[in-house]
């Protein structure tokens, strides 16, 4: 059976800016979805953690210990034999089920474009299984499959873009692709013909709604997904709730707010989906 050509032991990246990386063989790469995931059949995670370290990810808290919670964005793990276990439903092809591609990691984060993990998953299920595929993201790098992309008969390519301020990104998702990077990249996968998404989940604080969504639209993109951030109930990963807090507080950021910015949204844009987790492909 063919075999994931991964770095040799000596040459494998053992960091990635703060982040440290460890390479780990798992017991299985299909979780059957569930809960608020319900409406695909699979989620799909070539790896566990994320370099990005999203201050406010909901993910972080599904870690299996503390230490890992509170030093969310500080590790990641490859799985190392993703590729071998999925080779393995060769006998009895994906046929028509739906994939979520990923739901507690980012595909495309930095390690992504030396492994090429993602890119050999893709390659997997275009050549042995006829799934529906939807992708989610926050990378600029996603636009390096585009080739892929196109092979597949549904699929949706999702771009989180929470914010129209830099200064607000930086605060909350630190070490993540820009927003003006992200939006070109969804404008160059839709423009390739791949069905988009850009799902601003959750809204952070706004500098100007109008040109917000005025810019959003100018991608090209036909969906897109909002949801709220609640401030009070909303966890935040060990020593960034100050920060974050401060800038809330700064843009008066609440449920009055965000209905404004809304409200906005929905006078330009049209067909938002609002506290949905994405669009199956049609």
């Amino acid at each position: 059976m063919e075999q994931l050509n991964l770095f040799g032991d000596e040459e494998k990246k053992k960091s990635i800016g703060t982040t440290a990386i460890e390479y780990k063989d798992v017991s299985s790469i299909l979780t059957k979805a569930s809960g608020f995931m319900e409406d695909y059949d699979f989620t799909l995670n070539p790896y566990s953690g994320c370099s990005f370290g999203c201050t406010y990810c909901y993910a972080a808290f599904f870690s299996r210990d503390k230490d890992k919670m509170d030093n969310w964005g500080k590790w990641l793990s490859v799985k190392e034999n993703a590729l071998a276990l999925l080779m393995k439903y060769r006998k009895k092809p994906l046929i028509d089920k739906t994939i979520y591609l990923s739901s507690v990691t980012d595909p495309y984060q930095p390690i992504e474009k030396d492994l090429e993990l993602t890119r050999n998953i893709l390659k997997e299920l275009i050549d042995f299984h006829k799934v529906r595929l939807v992708i989610q993201t926050r990378s600029a790098l996603v636009t390096r499959d585009i080739d892929l992309f196109k092979k597949f008969e549904n699929i949706q390519v999702n771009m989180t873009v929470t914010t129209d301020s830099e200064k607000v990104r930086k605060v909350f998702e630190p070490y993540c692709t820009g927003n003006k990077q992200r939006l070109k990249a969804i404008k160059e996968v839709n423009d390739a013909g791949i069905q988009s998404c850009i799902t601003m989940t959750p809204l952070l604080p706004v500098d100007d709604a109008y040109e917000f969504a005025k810019t959003v639209l100018e991608t090209g993109v036909q969906r897109f997904i909002i949801q709220p951030f609640h401030k009070d109930k909303g966890k935040f990963v060990a020593g960034t709730r100050a920060e974050a807090m401060n800038i809330i507080n700064e843009y008066n950021w609440g449920d009055e707010e965000y209905k404004r910015v809304l409200s906005v949204m929905q006078q330009l844009i049209p067909n938002l989906g609002i506290g949905k987790t994405g669009f199956a492909p049609i």
